[in-house]
């Protein structure tokens, strides 16, 4: 994939995950209705940074720790953005939730980048 369509879904993927954790409750999406169970809730957070931090290791190919830092400080940014928003309520175990997720996407794009074959020098 080329370069610039790894920014392009990157920068997407960290939009909609911006509007999902800043939006009121009433306009954020959900998968199964605004009643959903908490694991899905978790399963859509892990999900969601596991494809951020899963787009910037393949733009930051050999850069483990600052892929991995910049998904959390993104975590952690927009989880005290949260509390700025009335009726929405920032949580520690949210942030562990998400850099967890994507601390996974980073060591699962590191390791398939291991094993790429990389062009002669």
């Amino acid at each position: 994939m080329r370069r610039n369509h790894l920014f392009a879904a990157a920068g997407i993927c960290l939009a909609l995950i911006a509007y999902a954790t800043l939006a009121r409750l009433a306009g954020r999406p959900a998968l199964m209705g605004h009643h959903e169970a908490y694991w899905v809730v978790v399963i859509e957070r892990f999900s969601a940074y596991g494809l951020l931090g899963f787009l910037l290791s393949f733009l930051l190919p050999g850069r483990l720790a600052l892929a991995c830092s910049l998904v959390m400080a993104v975590a952690m940014g927009l989880e005290l953005l949260q509390a700025l928003t009335p009726d929405r309520d920032p949580g520690f175990l949210d942030v562990l939730q998400k850099a967890a997720g994507g601390t996974v996407g980073v060591l699962l794009a590191q390791t398939i980048l291991a094993f790429l074959p990389r062009p002669p020098a």
